[in-house]
């Protein structure tokens, strides 16, 4: 199932006493809603939405840039942000978190999405552990059973159809919730909990950006791929595939995929430096599925993995060889591909084409090969 996640960092944040947005303050060296954001760039998460004020919509844009994250307007009223959220993801399965909640772990999210399959629902919950009282006026009126008592926390997890409806029912009823459980109960059913954290934590004062904390996202070393690849020349089409671009050719090349040479390189290459295992492990060309398959989208996935290892990559150098067809033309638009696809930078991408002389098996015009080199930093 698709997993899409809802980000809310539409607020404002005034009890905190910041002069903007809390979540545009700074934690750890970096806007606390940064670490929010990369909580959340794991490989069971398919898809993010993060709704904004129109105030903070460019900085908050910036800051979902590198993750390749979609950034939405919100609403007056957290209610009306959801909403807004929404309407733009496009997952089976979503989860609504708070941007002011940066210390979420990976566990806790996969906690979160296994409850929706299993329960229809997953609420992130801790148990009360302090005696809490009802009071009015300043006495004690009750003091409920703290056995059945629980802290709810975010994520919470639904199946977009039914939290979708939900929030269109309680929209068109007029109705504002500080909490998704509660339109959940209130239009669908009884939600179920699943395991939250105490350290889970949402920031809501200024002292909470103090706390002691462990320090987050450090980095702790970079690591250095290599990849190759090689098609031959046969296939019946007027085009070969090279970084996602098509470039004008007798005949296509013979492979099970689109037969992207310097994408497979790249992807071998990202896959080594993260000491994972090679694309014919994650992508067999046994399998159906992958016949004819989109290179580009299947970097995409390898990217996606190796951020869930803990790695960001840093530059990609990749080296394609060729008597023909004449690649010069279409150089910059492979590097635009490329880096779009790993959410960096296109100066950090290198492209370079060059025959072989007439020497070996693509000096004779027989096929394409490419090599390609990754530099990746890795995270605590």
């Amino acid at each position: 199932m698709k997993v899409s996640a809802i980000i809310c960092a539409a607020g404002k944040g005034e009890r905190a006493g910041f002069s903007k947005n809390k979540l545009l303050a700074p934690l750890y060296g970096a806007p606390a809603l940064f670490h929010t954001l990369q909580a959340f760039d794991i490989p069971t998460v398919d898809e993010v939405v993060v709704a904004s004020s129109p105030a903070d919509f460019e900085e908050i844009s910036a800051l979902c840039a590198p993750f390749c994250y979609k950034t939405v307007l919100g609403g007056a009223t957290r209610t009306d942000s959801v909403y807004c959220a929404l309407k733009e993801c496009t997952g089976d399965i979503v989860l609504i978190h708070d941007g002011a909640r940066p210390f979420v772990s990976r566990d806790i999210i996969e906690g979160c999405i296994a409850s929706v399959k299993n329960n229809r629902s997953g609420i992130c919950a801790v148990p009360v552990t302090d005696t809490i009282a009802v009071a009015d006026g300043g006495r004690i009126r009750e003091v409920p059973d703290r056995s059945s008592l629980f802290s709810i926390q975010t994520p919470q997890g639904f199946f977009r159809e039914d939290i979708a409806v939900a929030y269109e029912l309680a929209v068109n009823d007029g109705r504002t919730y500080t909490d998704d459980s509660a339109v959940f109960r209130q239009y669908v059913g009884e939600p179920a909990l699943c395991a939250g954290s105490r350290d889970n934590v949402k920031l809501t004062f200024k002292s909470d950006f103090a706390r002691e904390y462990p320090a987050m996202n450090a980095a702790v070393g970079q690591a250095i791929g290599i990849g190759a690849d090689v098609h031959v020349f046969g296939k019946k089409q007027d085009f070969v595939t090279l970084c996602g671009v098509k470039v004008p050719h007798i005949c296509g090349l013979i492979a099970h995929s689109d037969g992207d040479v310097p994408v497979h390189a790249a992807m071998d290459a990202l896959l080594s430096a993260a000491g994972l295992k090679d694309i014919g492990h994650y992508f067999p060309d046994t399998d159906p599925a992958y016949g004819g398959a989109d290179s580009m989208e299947l970097l995409k996935k390898v990217a996606k993995l190796i951020r869930g290892e803990g790695f960001a990559p840093l530059n990609l150098s990749v080296t394609i060889r060729a008597e023909q067809p004449r690649l010069a033309p279409h150089i910059e638009r492979m590097k635009d591909n490329l880096a779009k696809a790993l959410c960096i930078p296109p100066e950090r991408v290198g492209v370079s084409a060059g025959t072989c002389e007439k020497l070996g098996f693509v000096g004779q015009g027989l096929g394409i090969e490419a090599s390609a080199a990754v530099l990746l930093e890795r995270k605590a």
